[in-house]
C-alpha cells in the first residue's frame, strides 16, 4: 500500500522547519513518502471577506490530486509536532472507505459556521454528537483511495463561500461531508491534540497541534514555545547544531514583533523577554 503524508509550507518559518523535521521522521517510521507543497496552486480570491481568510487554505484540495497517486494521504497543518512515540496512524484507522478527522465540535460549539455555510449554500442534515453539531477540524485528515470528498470540495466551492463563512474551507468540508452522506469517523484527540482541550501532558500526544496560542501565552509567542518542545522531543534525533539555529532564529523572530509592538528600547525589551519568556 502506497502512503503520503502531505503539508504545505510556505517560506522559511523556523516551526515550519521544524514540523517537517517531525513529519520526516514519523514518515520513516510508517513507510510513508513526504509531500511539502512550497507554493500555491488553488488560486481563491479573497476580497472583503467577513472573517479571516487565508488563500492557502484552499491548498487542501491536493489532498485529492494525491489520492490519484497514493492508496492512502496524512494531510497535517504545518503547525504540527509529531511526537516521536507516536503510533501507526494508518495501522490504527484501518477503515479504506472513511476519512478521518477530529470532532472539534464536540468540545467546542460550530453552530455559527453551520449556519453561515447553510445560509450560503442550503441547508442538509447535519448529524450531531451530545446535542451538537459534528464539526472536524481538518488540521489532521487521514484519507484512502476512493474518497470522493473532493469531487463536492472544489474550488469553485471554495470561491463561492471564502468571502462569507468562517473557516472556509474547513466548514466547507464538513459541509460537503455531510450534504453528501460521505462515511466519516473521528480521530481521538491524541491525533489532533489543541489547546482547547487543556495544556497538561499535552506533549505526550502523538499530534500536538499548535492553532491559535498554541500552548503560549499568546499567539506572538507560538513559535518560540513550538521549537522548545521541539528540542526536548527530538534531542539526539535530529542534530543539536540544526535544533539550536531553529529556536535560534523563531526567538530574533518573536523579538522583532515584540519591538514593533512596544514604545521601548530594544535592549530593554530583550532582558525582560528573556527573564520571562520560556524557551
Amino acid at each position: 500500500m502506497k502512503k503520503a503524508i502531505f503539508t504545505l509550507a510556505i517560506g522559511d518559518n523556523p516551526m515550519y522547519q521544524a514540523a517537517i523535521h517531525s513529519f520526516r521522521h514519523y514518515a520513516e517510521k510508517v513507510g510513508a513518502d513526504l509531500v511539502v507543497a512550497d507554493s500555491l496552486t488553488f488560486k481563491v480570491h479573497i476580497d472583503s471577506p467577513k472573517f479571516g481568510a487565508n488563500p492557502a487554505w484552499a491548498e487542501k484540495l491536493r489532498i485529492g490530486q494525491l489520492l490519484n497517486e497514493y492508496d492512502r494521504v496524512l494531510y497535517l497543518d504545518a503547525d504540527i509536532l509529531v511526537h516521536p512515540d507516536t503510533p501507526d496512524i494508518f495501522q490504527k484507522y484501518d477503515d479504506l472507505d472513511a476519512i478521518y478527522m477530529l470532532n472539534e465540535g464536540a468540545t467546542c460549539s460550530r453552530e455559527v459556521e453551520k449556519s453561515l455555510i447553510e445560509n450560503t449554500l442550503g441547508k442538509i442534515d447535519w448529524p450531531t454528537f451530545n446535542n451538537k453539531p459534528v464539526y472536524y477540524n481538518v488540521g489532521v485528515i487521514l484519507a484512502s483511495k476512493g474518497c470522493r470528498l473532493f469531487e463536492f470540495a472544489t474550488l469553485s466551492k471554495l470561491q463561492q463561500v471564502c468571502n462569507e463563512v468562517r473557516f472556509y474551507e474547513q466548514t466547507l468540508f464538513n459541509y460537503a461531508l455531510f450534504g453528501n452522506q460521505l462515511k466519516h469517523q473521528s480521530l481521538s484527540e491524541d491525533f489532533n491534540r489543541m489547546d482547547m482541550f487543556g495544556k497538561q501532558d499535552y506533549c505526550r500526544a502523538g499530534f500536538i497541534h499548535y492553532a491559535g496560542k498554541g500552548y503560549a501565552k499568546n499567539n506572538r509567542r507560538r513559535d518560540v514555545q513550538f521549537l522548545k518542545d521541539f528540542a526536548q522531543l527530538f534531542q539526539g534525533l535530529v542534530e543539536a547544531q540544526e535544533i539550536e539555529r531553529l529556536k535560534r532564529i523563531a526567538w530574533q523572530q518573536f523579538l522583532n514583533k515584540v519591538n514593533k509592538k512596544y514604545p521601548l528600547p530594544n535592549a530593554f525589551i530583550k532582558v525582560l523577554c528573556t527573564l520571562f519568556v520560556p524557551r
